[in-house]
């Protein structure tokens, strides 16, 4: 106990110099504006909703004993009108918007900065480029993108009331993509033997091939996803962290490889903003791409749920197999079986969407089986007619990033913000019958090579007809 004294003594003493300083307290009413902002007392919060008006206000929470203080997520038109009995439609007319914050937080420092890196470069491959980071105070880092990144409607949703939802997809959707690179970084920095004990699995995991066939990375380092959630708080930059007495310091992404706990000392600090100005819907590619991941893992898990019912009803456990050539997988699609959306985007862009159009077609010509070689050789002549070609070390790099990843058909057609806003979607007869682009060239390169599924053996109708039903819920 007279430790525990002590170290609250410490931190109280060094709260009262630190918050002391004009520099600091400026920096904090400025993060403060239209947020709940929260002191904390060593252990406890104060009450909510408060917020704080004035720089000066810094100090005169300082003198009750504040040690730390913390903020919302989200903006308010009035947050001193937030309370705990407020409906979720009451919170949404009190909401201007909410920032996007992936917290990162692990007890190993470096595996921290390898996550906050490749979370960065995830950004930076969807457009975002005015990406806020800070370092916890701990052991940890906060990336930030500011809500105005963020258009006022996507796909039909009012994104301002998409909270949590919105930046819960986010975390999670740029969680999967760093995964197997973030596994193979910690493997390249650790002992083999030291991850298996700090992953809770030290009587299996001893041997590194062993671990990267079963290491989770994220069973000792967490990103932040389910505790996203109505009136969330976060460390404000520059508040103290009562544990370790340091800043929460503002970085930026290429400081993160020789980053050192030692720059946030309270006496080395130097104040910056957290979240940048932005560029009018500089996050928009990122919250379409995260809903439209999402809208396909959620259909999938309804599917093999569906199917997995469908099948315990009928006792119907067996692999189902079929008779007949398999045409699902086409060798070559010729460009004049293409959709005419893809010929459209082929012609070259002729107003914005460039990039979402790059997205598309770089998955589209990886789906009917092109070589990266193939797919980078004709986008270079795809960018040469856009009304303004982007730069070709953006294409290679996201050619490359891509090469990382698990391939995966383009955007469905009904994702209007993709097809529709951008200006191509110029639909025939046969468009009314698919749901993806990829589905339009397998079906009309069968009908030019007068390919026909043959039909399954009249034992097999009923188990197959089973499987098909529970696809097309």
């Amino acid at each position: 106990m007279d430790a525990n004294i002590s170290q609250f003594d410490k931190i109280r003493k060094i709260a009262r110099s630190y918050y002391a300083r004009k520099d600091i307290q400026e920096i904090l009413a400025r993060q403060a504006h239209n947020r709940e902002f929260v002191p904390r007392y060593v252990e406890s919060f104060g009450k909510r909703p408060d917020t704080l008006e004035y720089p000066g206000d810094v100090w005169s929470y300082v003198e009750k004993g504040a040690t730390s203080f913390h903020m919302s997520e989200e903006i308010w038109r009035d947050p001193m009108e937030l309370g705990v009995n407020l409906s979720p439609e009451q919170m949404n007319k009190l909401r201007i918007g909410w920032d996007l914050i992936i917290d990162i937080d692990c007890k190993f420092l470096e595996f921290s900065k390898v996550a906050a890196f490749l979370i960065t470069e995830a950004l930076f491959f969807h457009g975002v480029r005015n990406v806020g980071l800070k370092f916890s105070g701990g052991s940890g880092f906060h990336i930030g993108l500011s809500h105005e990144a963020f258009p006022s409607v996507v796909n039909g949703v009012n994104v301002k009331d998409f909270f949590p939802q919105g930046p819960r997809i986010i975390a999670a959707y740029l969680r999967e993509m760093i995964e197997k690179p973030l596994r193979d970084h910690i493997l390249e920095l650790s002992d083999p033997k030291d991850i298996a004990i700090a992953a809770g699995k030290p009587e299996k995991l001893l041997f590194k091939d062993a671990l990267q066939r079963e290491f989770n990375p994220f069973s000792v380092l967490e990103i932040d996803t389910v505790l996203i959630s109505p009136r969330h708080l976060l460390r404000s930059a520059y508040s103290l962290h009562e544990r370790t007495g340091l800043a929460s310091i503002v970085i930026k992404p290429e400081q993160l490889k020789s980053f050192h706990p030692g720059w946030a000392k309270p006496e080395r600090v130097l104040p910056q903003l957290f979240l940048k100005k932005v560029d009018p819907d500089e996050g928009r590619e990122l919250l379409m791409q995260a809903m439209d991941w999402n809208s396909r893992k959620e259909a999938k898990a309804r599917m093999e749920k569906t199917i997995s019912q469908r099948l315990e009803r009928t006792n119907e456990i067996e692999t189902i197999q079929t008779k007949g050539r398999d045409y699902g997988k086409i060798v070559k699609v010729n460009e004049e079986n293409f959709p005419p959306c893809i010929k459209q985007m082929l012609q070259g862009m002729k107003q914005d969407g460039r990039k979402r159009a790059l997205f598309i077609l770089i998955n589209f010509l990886r789906s009917i089986n092109l070589t990266f070689e193939e797919v980078e050789k004709r986008l270079m002549e795809w960018n040469a007619k856009n009304y303004k070609p982007l730069r070709d070390g953006y294409i290679k790099t996201q050619l490359n990033w891509f090469k990382k990843q698990e391939s995966r058909l383009p955007p469905n057609c009904s994702l209007q913000a993709y097809y529709q806003d951008v200006g191509v979607c110029m639909p025939d007869g046969l468009c009314k019958k698919i749901k993806n682009p990829v589905n339009y060239a397998v079906i009309k390169t069968r009908m030019a090579m007068g390919m026909k599924k043959e039909k399954a053996p009249k034992e097999r109708v009923k188990k197959i007809n089973v499987r098909k039903k529970a696809e097309k819920i």
